[in-house]
């Protein structure tokens, strides 16, 4: 049962990724009427919303673009930065809706980022426990590496689950702030693309999430299905 639940998840995620990927690519060659670059609607979403001490930077890495609430930058990846399409915008936007929830102490991004330093070292502890635990199983040394292996993955699934609102909650910001801003997106068809975009790139992070909680679910099983008394 458990090597089925891996499977399923492991197809839908290669599924998500998939199709995110080609709609990214898609909308990557959609050109927007405004002629905006990722970096400008950037900026204006920034300070639109009274932002005006976070810098929008363009870094190295395809699909990097995320938001650094530590130094306050909106980093984007070059065909982001300087791109001026539907894809762009989109990204642009939701990074900044992370960059309004900072600014606006949204409750879950404060979470999560407080999780970020917990969840580096149950991620590096995990791998590794979670061998010994496996090749000590039938030790009772073994049963309490893959206890503490369970700890770890406690941690990360939390950290994935907690994800899910954060990025939803941004994609959200963005799309409401594209709507209002007739001068971003001119059409109803620009923005319909947007909120396309936003959605695949969501599902990934559900797919991730689901992932870790069956790992969660599998150890789980491991450890107390068969319990001895």
């Amino acid at each position: 049962m458990g090597l089925l639940i891996f499977v399923v998840i492991a197809v839908a995620s290669f599924a998500v990724q998939w199709r995110f990927k080609n709609k990214f690519k898609t909308y990557s060659e959609t050109p927007i009427l405004s002629g905006l670059s990722g970096k400008e609607i950037a900026e204006k979403m920034l300070h639109d919303n009274g932002i005006f001490d976070v810098r929008v930077a363009s870094v190295n890495g395809q699909l990097g673009d995320h938001y650094n609430p530590a130094d306050k930058t909106v980093n984007l990846s070059p065909e982001v930065y300087s791109g001026r399409s539907v894809a762009s915008a989109a990204v642009a936007a939701h990074e900044c809706g992370h960059a309004v929830q900072h600014a606006k102490a949204y409750s879950f991004l404060r979470f999560r980022t407080a999780m970020v330093p917990v969840v580096s070292v149950a991620s590096n502890l995990l791998q590794w426990v979670f061998m010994l635990g496996l090749i000590m199983a039938f030790s009772s040394m073994g049963y309490y590496m893959l206890l503490i292996a369970f700890g770890a993955m406690v941690v990360v699934t939390l950290f994935s689950l907690i994800t899910l609102p954060v990025e939803f909650d941004a994609s959200n910001r963005a799309l409401a702030w594209l709507q209002t801003n007739r001068g971003i997106m001119q059409t109803g068809l620009e923005n319909e693309q947007a909120k396309d975009a936003l959605w695949w790139a969501a599902m990934t992070y559900v797919v991730a999430a689901l992932g870790s909680l069956a790992q969660l679910l599998y150890l789980a099983m491991m450890l107390f299905g068969g319990r001895r008394d």
